[in-house]
């Protein structure tokens, strides 16, 4: 399904989500301009944290799911569950910072993030693209930009 020009930026934002999180996985395959060694793996994390995740959180959490919820059990049930989501993110990103073994950290995130995102794109985005018209989204629209251009 095409997805509504309301939940682009969001996608987009996805996709460099997805890539963190194969990067930062056990026995991820090297990539070009991305950093292989567990510490610049973690620095890479942070900072994608900080300037770029944060912010999609907050996106959702603030401006998406306020205007969705309430109106449909099964979008109400997946936003709960993808909010305990973030709070397990959050918590990961904190014990990056302290954790004894942070190759299994990054690797507990990176598939964590992964199976994140894809419930959002998959299920989530579907289902409210499923129940809502693109009228009654247009409100959203200028109020979500993506957060990595």
């Amino acid at each position: 399904m095409k997805r509504t020009r309301t939940l682009i930026p969001l996608s987009q934002d996805h996709h460099h989500g997805l890539l963190l999180a194969a990067l930062i996985k056990k026995d991820a395959p090297p990539y070009k301009t991305l950093p292989q060694t567990t510490e610049g793996k973690l620095e890479y994390t942070l900072k994608a944290w900080e300037n770029e995740l944060s912010i999609h959180f907050k996106n959702e959490e603030e401006i998406l799911f306020p205007v969705v919820k309430g109106k449909d059990e099964e979008i109400d049930g997946l936003i709960n569950g993808i909010l305990e989501e973030h709070k397990e993110i959050e918590k990961l990103i904190v014990l990056l910072k302290t954790s004894e073994n942070k190759i299994d950290t990054l690797d507990n995130l990176g598939n964590l993030l992964e199976r994140h995102i894809r419930k959002e794109e998959r299920i989530l985005f579907q289902k409210i693209q499923e129940i809502f018209t693109e009228k009654e989204l247009e409100n959203l629209v200028g109020k979500i930009s993506r957060v990595k251009k």
